[in-house]
């Protein structure tokens, strides 16, 4: 299973339910990992897209405690146990957990890839990913060239499960 997130120096992720910083290089780098696979994000995370609508070309499972909480083009399960007996039918490489802080720290525990966008930053944040740089189960094995987007330095990371 996959996790894709963005996050600034201390791993934050956003504030105020919003993204910390848009850059269409890591817009276009979370759509070519996912389009074609099966996404799991949270209800205030979908809330935060266009229209509050699922994301098209994906296998959309959102996760809410709400048992009334239905949206249109997209799974809904209630904990984790429903949601690890959805992801059941689907390869876990075509997984991946896009969000947010709940969810991440949630099933990053089931992760064995997560993609991260680096941004050389720091931002006012109220939610935040944790730090595999700190995690010794974590290590890098990809690590792009250096990129910006106008002044802001960003890189995108592999991170993989160390085998034990």
């Amino acid at each position: 299973m996959n996790a894709i997130v963005a996050v600034d120096n201390n791993w934050a992720i956003g504030c105020k339910n919003r993204l910390l910083v848009r850059i269409p290089a890591d817009h276009k780098n979370f759509r070519q990992e996912t389009v074609g696979k099966v996404v799991v994000l949270g209800r205030k995370t979908l809330e935060t897209f266009p229209q509050g609508m699922p994301l098209p070309e994906r296998t959309n499972i959102v996760l809410s405690t709400n048992r009334d909480y239905k949206v249109k083009g997209a799974v809904v399960v209630h904990d984790k146990g429903e949601l690890m007996a959805e992801l059941s039918k689907y390869p876990t490489r075509d997984i991946y957990i896009i969000g947010g802080e709940s969810v991440y720290r949630m099933m990053l525990s089931e992760c064995d890839v997560v993609h991260v966008t680096k941004i050389d930053h720091e931002y006012e944040a109220d939610t935040w990913f944790p730090n595999l740089d700190q995690d010794e189960a974590w290590e890098i094995t990809a690590d792009s060239e250096e990129q910006t987007y106008f002044d802001l330095p960003y890189r995108f990371i592999k991170y993989e499960r160390k085998e034990i």
